[in-house]
């Protein structure tokens, strides 16, 4: 089976401000190297996904999770190494990109679904269909200015969703909400992938991703620190948590 998506040895910096007249003058100040301070928010990282494979992404906060999925949607670029996607890709990266305040949900649709790649066409045919998944007919035409997080993850999951995406990107944002409806969300992302979809998710629901992904990666300081089956992931993450405990 051929590889859907292809990462190759990547490498990506971080962009760090230029030294000051201070730094030049007396040298600057060496710092050990954290999650928050490291010069390269990536490094060497490899892996490939067959079609219909699931991949769940762990790692500590501020070790380069999002930036790799920000990579592979292609919105930065790596500095070293290659990414290769042979499908069409979705995503809901960050709460409310892609929305306006001050336009209503309804508007914010047309505009979201325009950026993910729809024609209006197709916006209107599947519009009755987002806003019913949403669950957000009453507010629907309220600006998203007066909407709560959880209501801005609702319509942009929903939104995500009606696309024709092979490849669906997610970044904790099902951690956001009531419980029911991120039930409703997983239960969608289970449907998708026997459909034969290919979905990469980064969460800290580790029951989560033990359910819908059938691969992992661990991601430490930048750096891969295992990967395999999400289950054998897990455990090493778990073990990788208390090392940094102890």
């Amino acid at each position: 089976m051929s590889h859907i998506i292809e990462c190759d040895r990547v490498w990506k910096r971080y962009n760090h401000s230029p030294l000051g007249i201070k730094d030049l003058l007396v040298g600057k100040k060496y710092i050990l190297e954290d999650n928050y301070s490291r010069n390269w928010a990536l490094q060497d990282i490899s892996f490939k996904i067959e079609k219909g494979i699931s991949m769940g992404i762990v790692g500590p906060n501020g070790t380069g999770k999002s930036t790799l999925l920000s990579l592979l949607l292609g919105t930065i670029r790596p500095d070293q190494g290659k990414i290769s996607c042979k499908a069409s890709i979705g995503s809901l990266l960050e709460l409310g990109a892609g929305f306006h305040p001050e336009l209503t949900g309804r508007e914010n649709i047309y505009l979201y679904a325009s950026i993910l790649g729809m024609t209006l066409y197709e916006t209107k045919k599947k519009l009755n269909s987002i806003i019913e998944f949403s669950e957000l007919t009453n507010a629907i035409d309220n600006p998203i200015r007066t909407y709560s997080n959880g209501m801005i993850t609702r319509l942009g999951f929903s939104v995500v969703i009606h696309t024709s995406s092979d490849v669906l990107l997610i970044d904790e944002v099902l951690a956001v909400g009531d419980k029911r409806f991120q039930k409703k969300c997983i239960e969608y992302l289970s449907e998708f992938k026997r459909r034969n979809g290919t979905l990469i998710i980064v969460s800290h629901e580790m029951q989560v991703l033990s359910d819908i992904c059938d691969i992992g990666i661990c991601i430490d300081m930048g750096k891969v620190y295992y990967q395999g089956s999400m289950d054998k992931v897990i455990l090493y993450y778990d073990q990788l948590l208390k090392t940094k405990d102890s």
